[in-house]
């Protein structure tokens, strides 16, 4: 391996060895739950969050929070808070089209629940 990839890999791990234990284990939940996505779920999560990106950043932070409270549902309430009046009057289509893909995907668990992924 290249010198200055080494390099980056080593901070990289020192950053990840600075953070507090939830925040680690938040990110191994997320990197476990990666790795057991298919192939066509990986390139759909690159394009929703890649989407997700362009937003603007108090529309984005709306949307992640909206992320952060479906991840909390079971499958059958985050459907009907999709549909529901209020998020059709709180997003654009393009949010709720955002806010639908993420939460088909197969989700980490949120903090403070079991490391299940409550796909």
């Amino acid at each position: 391996m290249p010198p200055e990839k080494q390099q980056q890999l080593v901070q990289r791990l020192q950053r990840f060895n600075s953070l507090p234990p939830q925040q680690q284990q938040r990110i191994l939940n997320r990197m476990e739950t990666w790795e057991h996505l298919t192939p066509e779920q990986k390139q759909q999560a690159r394009q929703l969050f890649s989407q997700l990106k362009t937003l603007p950043p108090e529309r984005r932070r709306m949307v992640q929070s909206a992320v952060q409270d479906l991840r909390q549902m079971p499958p059958e309430q985050r459907q009907q808070v999709l549909e529901s009046e209020r998020f059709k009057n709180t997003f654009s289509p393009q949010e709720r089209g955002l806010l639908s893909g993420i939460s088909r995907l197969p989700l980490a668990p949120a903090e403070g629940q079991s490391e299940t992924p409550d796909e």
